[in-house]
């Protein structure tokens, strides 16, 4: 078989969603991806079954909210919590766009009402409870709604007694609520300490980017924290930091790499991998510890 043949039996057996009908493919587009990093163009089916990982150079592609229940929740596990939460324009806030406007906009985009889905689910049968940011909802940025989907998230898992786990990716507070989307640091913060004095286990895994105000709050109080390869994770940007100390920052600052060698991280774990160590993780934190034999 020539190398246009293969090409055209691939195409051939990928329909094409328009409307409410399936059509087959008049042209690559949709089928294919190009690899940021590497320039390598994969058949978009073998990303997705690589958990969109290159095959070429490791880069991790970044994945909506139902990838990453799929990639995590056992099949049919997942039940959403508070998925009827929905954000309002408290403030009135415009700046050259209404608030308003922006949610609708971005609910309408990503079938989303905000940037986290949060439910319990069963990972390799363990039960969990899970929380999943989705950076295509106005950059992952946490608003009143997303701080109490998370609260209510870490208070349900106190509750039955199971451990949590949050994948982060945000650009930090959502500027539109003000002080009401700063409140759910605290908020979130003091939900977590409460898991942690019942002897629970919460992991944040920090996917690219983990910012803002989500990095000084629930993203780094985890009882191991995790991180996926190459992942941006840190407060304030970059120049931001470097024109406030006059001075450059070192390569690969704010890197998951750098924050690892430097302590702030403590696994980098590449997502083809992450079911298998969450599910270790998990186990291992679920076995009773070993009485200690008392010496008379």
């Amino acid at each position: 078989m020539s190398l246009f043949d293969w090409f055209a039996d691939r195409r051939k057996t990928l329909p094409v969603a328009r409307g409410n009908q399936t059509q087959e493919p008049e042209d690559g587009d949709g089928l294919w991806s190009k690899c940021p990093r590497c320039a390598l163009v994969m058949y978009r089916k073998d990303l997705q079954a690589n958990a969109s990982v290159c095959k070429g150079c490791g880069h991790h592609h970044r994945i909506d909210s139902e990838e990453r229940l799929r990639l995590l929740a056992d099949p049919g596990s997942f039940e959403a919590l508070d998925s009827e939460l929905a954000p309002i324009d408290p403030l009135a806030f415009k700046d050259r766009r209404g608030y308003s406007d922006r949610l609708r906009d971005a609910q309408q985009a990503t079938g989303l009402k905000d940037a986290v889905v949060t439910g319990l689910c069963r990972l390799e049968g363990q039960p969990l409870a899970l929380g999943v940011m989705d950076f295509r909802f106005m950059g992952g940025s946490m608003g009143s709604v997303v701080g109490e989907k998370l609260t209510r998230l870490t208070e349900e898992a106190t509750a039955r007694a199971v451990p949590l786990v949050v994948v982060c990716a945000s650009g930090g507070a959502r500027m539109q609520e003000g002080m009401l989307s700063l409140m759910q640091m605290a908020k979130i913060s003091g939900a977590l300490e409460r898991h942690r004095r019942a002897g629970l286990l919460y992991l944040p895994l920090l996917t690219h980017p983990t910012t803002g105000g989500v990095t000084a709050s629930f993203a780094m109080l985890g009882d191991l924290i995790l991180a996926e390869p190459k992942a941006l994770i840190g407060f304030a940007g970059r120049r931001v930091i470097e024109q406030t100390l006059r001075e450059k920052l070192p390569e690969g600052f704010q890197t998951a790499e750098y924050l690892r060698d430097h302590g702030f991280v403590d696994l980098i774990v590449p997502r083809t991998e992450l079911r298998s160590t969450l599910a270790n993780l998990l186990r291992l934190h679920s076995r009773k510890p070993i009485p200690q034999r008392v010496v008379a």
